[in-house]
């Protein structure tokens, strides 16, 4: 229990020796399989494209295991994915008031607090998808100021909702209009000092607190 409330943290997936958690090794071997398979013309014969098939039913299987889903599921999200396997690139906006309190939503799935952020989506810059979940996230209405910083997420990081690495890029915006108001993903929008939360999504103190130093340091 915190301060915030309970304190859901997911069941994590097992560790092998090494400290690598399953869901990496998982990941490691999808994107064998399925470059394999995208480059598939470039010399493999039918045996290669096979075993590459077989690695990724495999990989799918034990994603279900590992993230407690049916294993129809797990390759019907694997599916989705197609071309050459790569990290998933987000942006979130990190937006302060004037009292230097920074803009973040509780999310509905596990109540911990993070900045208003989403995956980019095709045709769309980093920049305009910060912009773009800040309103969806939280009803406001930013520029973007400045690049904070790029980050990485992996699945084994903990709290990490996906089973593949993960790549924030995390921008100072100015709030320029609109009204606080969340989504079906959150339970509460509002400007919170970064001292004053202990339960944080992932990395995100990590984010909100980089981005804090550059608002401080705005003027210079």
């Amino acid at each position: 229990m915190t301060e915030d409330g309970p304190d859901p943290r997911p069941n994590r997936p097992p560790e092998t020796e090494d400290g690598r958690s399953l869901l990496a090794l998982l990941d490691e071997l999808r994107v064998i399989a399925q470059n394999g398979l995208e480059y598939g013309d470039d010399g493999h014969d039918a045996h290669d494209e096979e075993r590459y098939r077989r690695l990724l039913d495999l990989t799918s299987e034990w994603y279900g295991v590992a993230l407690d889903l049916p294993p129809a599921e797990a390759r019907d999200r694997l599916a989705a994915e197609h071309g050459h396997a790569t990290a998933k690139v987000g942006a979130n906006a990190a937006v302060f008031d004037d009292d230097g309190q920074i803009l973040l939503v509780r999310r509905a799935d596990n109540g911990r607090w993070d900045l208003p952020g989403g995956f980019v989506e095709p045709n769309e810059t980093p920049p305009e998808a910060a912009v773009r979940e800040a309103r969806e996230e939280a009803g406001v209405e930013v520029s973007v100021a400045e690049l904070v910083g790029v980050y990485s997420v992996g699945p084994d990081d903990e709290g990490s909702p996906h089973a593949h690495t993960h790549v924030p890029i995390v921008y100072r915006c100015e709030r320029i209009g609109g009204e606080l108001d969340g989504s079906h993903e959150s339970t509460e929008v509002r400007f919170r000092h970064v001292d004053d939360v202990s339960a944080w999504h992932t990395k995100n103190e990590q984010f909100a607190r980089d981005a804090h130093e550059r608002w401080v340091r705005r003027d210079e």
